[in-house]
């Protein structure tokens, strides 16, 4: 029997479709993509307000959706609960009506108590007789979620939930939903465009583009290991170039690509083998000055930026020996004013190895 839920997706009008979903029980998947990249539509297809093509969709072992076998699950029997972008509250009912209105499978007499009971679980307690109009964004949102939980879901999926929300009330209801999900032994799906706030909240990210998965797995992992050059763009790395394998230890310790006139050493990528080109990375924040004039993994170039971001500066260096766009790192700005960086300087860093990864290429970068 699957445990949690299961999507294969296709779908060849409007948004293409080619997605594999899985998320478990008791587990959080973010579904991020630009604007475009069909996260809202894998999330409406599975709760059965849109159907594919072709595809299969599977809750702990039911199918509310097989198109080789003629199974499609209408939306109101596939046991989901979903908050909608702009919470789909009833404006004239109160918050405590509202969320009766998911409860509909209990006896009358129950309802208003099991309503009370959620509103509990969403810290609304004391506000039951108030309508939307006077509940804030944020009390929105938490009767929004009550009433999806009001229908004894078997997954949970939220769509952009904390877009129309402040910052201040979006961080406390990111510790709301922490502390909910303990409670909850559901699939949880979350289509958000914001990475920090899927890296924040998700067990594993699904990055989409065009309706198709690039890659899925635990947020650390997709972001400091994408799995292509368009992945690695999706979850914002600027450093991405192109090279060639040069060595690999015969200890299994380190990867030597070649970068222009460069010589870099990366962690052991076993994968590559020497002579083959490849796309790779670093984050900026394993770009590092140093005081070395040479060696692997010193490279050196021209400041051709400098863009304050608070207390820190994005420093851009153009290495004309090595790639027609600048390499990107990030230090304070006291150290910036202190080393009188400006634009035009020569300036030297060093390529921490264990933060390059390497990718198969896609084609040329320039």
């Amino acid at each position: 029997m699957i445990e949690g839920l299961e999507a294969e997706l296709h779908h060849k009008r409007g948004i293409p479709l080619a997605a594999h979903i899985i998320c478990k029980p008791g587990e959080l998947l973010a579904l991020v993509g630009p604007s475009g990249s069909g996260k809202s539509t894998i999330l409406r297809t599975i709760a059965g307000l849109r159907k594919p093509d072709n595809g299969t969709i599977s809750c702990n072992g039911n199918f509310w959706l097989d198109t080789d076998k003629g199974i499609n699950v209408a939306t109101r029997a596939r046991k989901i609960g979903m908050v909608f972008q702009n919470y789909a509250l009833f404006p004239h009912l109160s918050a405590i009506d509202n969320i009766m209105e998911g409860l509909g499978h209990l006896e009358p007499g129950k309802r208003k108590k099991r309503a009370g009971e959620l509103l509990s679980l969403v810290h609304l307690s004391g506000l039951e007789d108030r309508k939307p109009a006077v509940l804030s964004g944020g009390q929105q949102q938490r009767v929004a979620v009550a009433r999806a939980l009001a229908r004894e879901p078997q997954v949970l999926l939220l769509d952009e939930p904390f877009s129309a929300v402040d910052k201040a009330t979006r961080q406390r209801l990111y510790r709301e939903l922490v502390e909910l999900r303990q409670q909850l032994a559901m699939p949880v799906i979350l289509v958000t465009h914001d990475l920090d706030e899927a890296a924040m909240l998700a067990d594993r990210l699904c990055i989409l583009h065009h309706g198709r998965t690039l890659q899925s797995g635990p947020p650390f992992d997709v972001m400091a290991m994408p799995a292509s050059k368009k992945v690695a763009r999706l979850v914002d790395h600027k450093n991405i170039f192109q090279g060639g394998i040069i060595g690999q230890d015969d200890m299994g310790r380190t990867t030597d690509i070649s970068w222009g006139k460069f010589t870099l050493s990366a962690a052991c990528q076993a994968d590559f083998k020497i002579g083959q080109k490849i796309d790779w990375m670093i984050p900026a924040s394993h770009v590092v000055l140093t005081d070395q004039e040479e060696g692997k993994n010193v490279v050196f170039g021209i400041i051709s930026g400098i863009v304050r971001l608070g207390d820190l500066a994005n420093v851009s260096i153009e290495i004309s020996e090595a790639s027609s766009h600048p390499l990107t790192m990030s230090i304070s700005m006291l150290e910036t004013s202190q080393r009188g960086f400006q634009v035009g300087n020569l300036i030297t860093v060093s390529l921490v190895a264990e933060g390059i990864h390497l990718m198969a290429p896609e084609g040329s970068l320039d």
